[in-house]
């Protein structure tokens, strides 16, 4: 499959796969990047997607299968001490403080990607702006602002784990 007929026939697919993604995952955040996992996936086996019977069927599986794989993990990641301390309430000292010390983290984190990334997870996530706009803004297309905001968020969820550890 060349690039015009991926664009032509895969790119379509987004939203649907976002709003299957986003109701797996309940956080917009985490939708986005599966369906961004997804279409890296598609892109590359574009070459072998012509033998599949149905495009957006099989996009459709394989969103659901990194769902899946995404809850697995976040399931491994949830401890005991984590649920009791959500259950506890959001007034509990230990929670307000680690809350503040998680969120000095992620600024640190933040302050030290590169500049475009920087601005891009900025605007998206703690001005939240649209995509769009990110592209308008930063003079970039829409697909790099995706592509630099799954980098972005993919450093400071690897950062943030190597602090917390």
């Amino acid at each position: 499959m060349n690039p015009e007929r991926f664009k032509a026939e895969v790119v379509p697919l987004r939203e649907k796969l976002l709003h299957i993604a986003w109701k797996m995952l309940e956080e917009e955040q985490d939708a986005e990047d599966a369906v961004q996992e997804v279409f890296l996936k598609l892109w590359h086996i574009r070459d072998s997607l012509d033998k599949y019977d149905s495009i957006p069927a099989f996009a459709t599986t394989v969103t659901k299968n990194i769902c899946v794989d995404k809850i697995r993990i976040r399931g491994r990641e949830t401890s005991l001490d984590d649920e009791i301390y959500r259950q506890a309430g959001p007034d509990n000292p230990y929670l307000q403080l680690e809350r503040k010390n998680s969120d000095e983290i992620i600024r640190f984190i933040i302050d030290r990607l590169p500049p475009l990334q920087q601005a891009i997870i900025r605007m998206k996530d703690i001005e939240e702006y649209e995509v769009e706009q990110i592209a308008e803004i930063t003079g970039t297309q829409i697909e790099a602002v995706r592509m630099n905001l799954s980098r972005a968020r993919k450093k400071v969820r690897e950062e943030y784990l190597k602090w917390t550890r």
